[in-house]
């Protein structure tokens, strides 16, 4: 044992991500856990600036970063895994049922390139997994109902959630995008619900709740269960999923929801360029009333 985490968050405002650079005190090993890619969806432009920000801050503190840990494939940001194991030669992990996901996307969207045994990735984690960084050992939970293939990622007395739970003021994640299930979504919560009350919980988003004028990511075993506003204690099964299928069909979109998960299935990289050396994003259109388009 090395003693806590050493825990530096990141935020991107235009996702509202938090992305997680995790670090072993005592051999300064460190993992990255979702980070963003910045994309400019008007004018199809990339750019590296929140990965460069993580890396440096690796450097100045003497971190070597070994893993990336993704809690799942994201459909609100494109992934910047590859431009880190680019740089630093750092492993790509996600959870080994991300090839349930691959299978329901890549007919969608016609990806004929698209693999779905999920050996884009260099690691599929499966539940109750364990590894290490550095010294620091990594339990994975298998908490699906967000997608089918969410983990989370317990590193030592922390947990990183992923999309599974918000704050305890803002609730809990949709469970309406293809494959996701509020029932297995309640389950995995509860999950995380009877780890230790003092365990620390760390968000993947944030979006400031009513009432609320700051960002915030980190919370508690015990807050959330007392105060979680769609989850706390009392609230049952049955409860919880009416409420949240009530509030998703109400729901919009993302905004990247396309772009980033035809990326975020292949381990973060691009569909192939083509001639032209550009790479393409495909948009499926569907008529809303099932008639032909003009």
């Amino acid at each position: 044992m090395s003693g806590k985490p050493i825990i530096q968050a990141f935020f991107d405002e235009p996702t509202n991500t938090i992305s997680y650079l995790v670090t072993d005190p005592a051999t300064r090993v460190a993992a990255v856990i979702d980070p963003v890619l910045d994309y400019d969806h008007n004018g199809g432009i990339v750019d590296t600036r929140s990965v460069e920000a993580i890396m440096q801050a690796a450097e100045k503190g003497g971190s070597r970063i070994e893993w990336v840990l993704e809690t799942h494939a994201h459909a609100d940001h494109l992934s910047g895994a590859p431009y880190i194991k680019a740089r630093t030669g750092a492993k790509v992990g996600i959870g080994e049922h991300i090839k349930t996901v691959q299978t329901i996307f890549r007919p969608i969207f016609d990806a004929k390139d698209l693999r779905t045994d999920g050996s884009d990735f260099d690691r599929l984690f499966k539940d109750g997994e364990r590894f290490r960084i550095g010294e620091l050992e990594v339990e994975v939970l298998y908490t699906p109902g967000h997608t089918p293939a969410d983990v989370s990622y317990k590193v030592e007395d922390a947990v990183f959630v992923g999309d599974t739970l918000f704050m305890p003021d803002y609730g809990t994640a949709r469970a309406d995008f293809p494959g996701g299930d509020a029932h297995k979504l309640y389950r995995s919560i509860k999950r995380l619900m009877s780890l230790p009350p003092a365990t620390r919980l760390f968000m993947c988003h944030d979006y400031k709740a009513p009432g609320r004028d700051h960002y915030a990511w980190e919370t508690t075993v015990e807050a959330e269960r007392k105060h979680n506003v769609h989850v706390h204690d009392g609230v049952s099964e049955a409860d919880f999923v009416a409420a949240r299928g009530k509030r998703d069909a109400g729901l919009s979109a993302p905004r990247l929801l396309l772009p980033s998960i035809q990326v975020n299935i292949r381990a973060g990289k691009f569909p192939p360029r083509e001639a032209n050396r550009l790479h393409y994003l495909l948009v499926p259109v569907k008529p809303k009333s099932g008639g032909a388009i003009l």
